[in-house]
């Protein structure tokens, strides 16, 4: 594939996003049920294609964490499915008016939103976005350029068709879901310089993906950057909802982004919760590095390097710190986290008010494990990614964070008098 021959991929998709953005809902919702249904049906198709990409990444050295958010089942296929049809039921944003207020003159002024027009995703290992991209894309009435990594390219081109397929079957544009079928990086560079064709682009990846878009991107970005979460053992705290809550936020699934990489505990509770929690940490095969006070209580714990603090591990590895104060805590994540998801577990409402007004993330949860942090799980339908950033959007990106407003101002037939 050329340069050229992606321009030309980006221009059908803009002739067709204008199409796209005037479907009704209906349509969109019966485009979304008939792609659900062709995952479901495509299965072992999509398992043949997928099978392929895993087995070239093992044979490649990828690492462990790599190859699971590769790898595809029955099970994460009907995720997927099912993701595409909680879209078909969430309700269309897309000329939704808001805010409406009277001028003095007589003029009604308001918001209408609207699609952004064509999205261009750049994304790694994870075929699932595929399918989370196009559904949220189709629904908000945006065209999608898809752009997955070259180690899922067959995952991705299986998964592409049978969602074109379910286009298609209602009449809807099918250039309005474009895949990049070539794993040439010299393409991506080319996406992102198309100006007028493509209207934002949203990176989804390692730092590496993230900076090199950055630094070549000619369109606006969404950038879904790493995410080094960190959960927060207040003194006082529940320790067995605190045992609980860690272990899933680092176990559960290592190798996303939602995943705790950090653990801060509270020195009044450390002797309590650190020896058994590491111990059944150790256990699931985690490997534990602490701060100086932290192996004081557990001895065999690794000793953390300063590196640790900033590191997105994605695999089953832990660093451990106990802090002295709330105020340390919260000084760390705000030196160290970025800004995807943090947690405190405490019995304290006032300080889990504080936790929440003074932590600067996307998303900050009590009680809970930061492993919630998904589009899904907020009852979004699924998402497009998790905004690291503060513009346009932050968090999980669902329907309502793919559109922008324009005013609508309804009058009858006032004219501005330049004198006023």
């Amino acid at each position: 594939m050329s340069a050229c021959d992606i321009r030309g991929l980006a221009a059908a998709a803009r002739q067709a996003g204008r199409a796209l953005a005037l479907a009704s809902s209906a349509e969109k919702n019966r485009a979304l049920q008939a792609m659900a249904a062709g995952l479901v049906a495509g299965t072992e198709r999509i398992l043949a294609a997928n099978g392929g990409d895993v087995a070239a990444a093992k044979a490649a050295g990828r690492s462990p964490a790599f190859v699971d958010r590769l790898t595809l089942s029955a099970k994460r296929i009907e995720a997927m499915a099912r993701g595409v049809r909680q879209v078909a039921d969430l309700p269309d944003p897309v000329g939704e008016i808001t805010g409406m207020w009277r001028r003095p003159n007589g003029l009604l002024v308001g918001r209408m939103r609207v699609p952004l027009g064509v999205i261009g995703i750049i994304y790694e290992s994870r075929p699932n976005v595929t399918a989370d991209a196009a559904a949220l894309c189709l629904k908000s009435g945006n065209a999608v350029i898809l752009r997955g990594g070259r180690e899922a390219l067959a995952s991705n081109r299986a998964i592409a068709e049978i969602l074109s397929a379910g286009l298609a079957s209602v009449g809807l544009p099918s250039a309005s879901l474009a895949v990049v079928p070539s794993p040439d990086r010299a393409l991506v560079k080319e996406m992102l310089g198309l100006s007028g064709l493509i209207d934002v682009i949203i990176p989804r990846g390692g730092e590496e993906l993230i900076r090199a878009v950055r630094a070549e991107a000619a369109v606006p970005i969404i950038a879904h950057e790493k995410g080094l979460c960190h959960t927060y053992v207040d003194e006082g705290a529940d320790l067995r909802m605190a045992s609980e809550i860690a272990f899933n936020a680092k176990v559960e699934r290592p190798g996303v982004c939602n995943a705790m990489e950090t653990l801060l505990v509270h020195r009044d509770v450390a002797a309590a919760f650190l020896p058994g929690f590491v111990r059944r940490l150790q256990a699931a095969g985690v490997e534990v590095r602490g701060c100086p006070a932290t192996r004081a209580i557990v001895p065999d714990v690794a000793a953390a390097a300063e590196a640790d603090w900033d590191t997105e591990y994605l695999e089953l590895i832990l660093s451990v710190r106990v802090v002295a104060t709330f105020e340390e805590a919260v000084a760390h994540i705000a030196r160290h986290g970025s800004g995807l998801a943090e947690a405190i577990v405490t019995a304290d409402h006032g300080r889990a008010m504080r936790f929440s007004r003074e932590v600067d993330a996307a998303a900050v949860f009590v009680n809970a494990s930061t492993r919630f942090t998904d589009g899904y799980e907020f009852g979004m339908g699924a998402e497009m990614g998790i905004s690291t950033q503060k513009l346009h959007a932050r968090g999980p990106m669902g329907l309502y964070e793919l559109t922008c407003q324009k005013f609508v101002v309804l009058g009858e037939g006032q004219i501005r008098d330049s004198r006023a």
